[in-house]
């Protein structure tokens, strides 16, 4: 079987390691970035020289004309796609609710939910019985912020990573017949360049010892978790939200 992959926000992080170890498994990958071109080339880069295939597309995926053209040249350059990792996110600086303007809400929920509906919707279009699709997998990328709520740093990103968990229990209801499985990763404090972006670099620091593991986790250990929900191992997985958290 052609097995197809795109993972958007895939040329660092999360993204980038969940390509490399997906190419290793015999996917040809398409990383989707939208700023950093020299980092999405670094990835394609170590993936075919450690004899992977891979391509990468610049695409705002807020954008709904810029994600039909991500999946057109998916399409033509790749073949129809099989496996989708919604992980394409952004963050803001830490802020208290009171103090978030209309702008960084609209910008929070255009990324990072209204752009994981998107893909999924075209993801969908092609591995559907009733587009002559043969099915096919779908992982969300959450957070434990869906959980915790990020009082006083990033309510916003929480709420858009809890619309996430619903989405994926949802479509995955509405799929499931059409071979189509759905599911997402919660991880929770992961090395990333996340927190500082968020305007906090020591913030894992801060935290690790809240976690019980007493340490941060690595994005390897969330991309091989995304790969087993996307494998045939988790064949009757479904519709479910695994934790990579350290058992926080």
């Amino acid at each position: 079987m052609n097995k197809v992959i795109l993972i958007t926000g895939g040329s660092q992080g999360i993204g980038a390691s969940t390509a490399y170890r997906a190419a290793m498994n015999g996917y040809k990958v398409c990383i989707n970035y939208y700023q950093n071109s020299s980092a999405a080339d670094d990835v394609v880069r170590k993936i075919t020289n450690d004899g992977g295939e891979a391509v990468s597309f610049k695409a705002d995926v807020s954008n709904e004309a810029e994600v039909e053209k991500l999946f057109g040249y998916i399409d033509f350059q790749l073949g129809k796609i099989t496996a989708l990792v919604n992980n394409a996110g952004i963050i803001e600086s830490q802020m208290r609710f009171v103090d978030m303007t209309e702008r960084r809400l609209q910008h929070t929920f255009a990324t990072n939910v209204i752009g994981t509906f998107l893909c999924a919707r075209e993801a969908i279009k092609r591995m559907s019985a009733n587009w002559n699709g043969t099915g096919g997998s779908i992982v969300n990328i959450s957070s434990i912020a869906a959980r915790l709520g990020a009082p006083f740093e990033y309510i916003d990103y929480a709420a858009s990573k809890g619309a996430i968990e619903s989405m994926t229990v949802g479509l995955a209801k509405e799929v499931a017949e059409q071979n189509i499985r759905v599911n997402a990763v919660r991880p929770g404090l992961i090395q990333t360049d996340i927190h500082k972006k968020a305007g906090e670099p020591g913030r894992l620091e801060r935290l690790k010892d809240t976690i019980p593991l007493k340490r941060a986790g690595q994005p390897e250990e969330v991309a091989n978790t995304i790969l087993w929900l996307l494998s045939e191992q988790a064949s009757y997985v479904t519709g479910a939200i695994l934790d990579v958290t350290g058992g926080k």
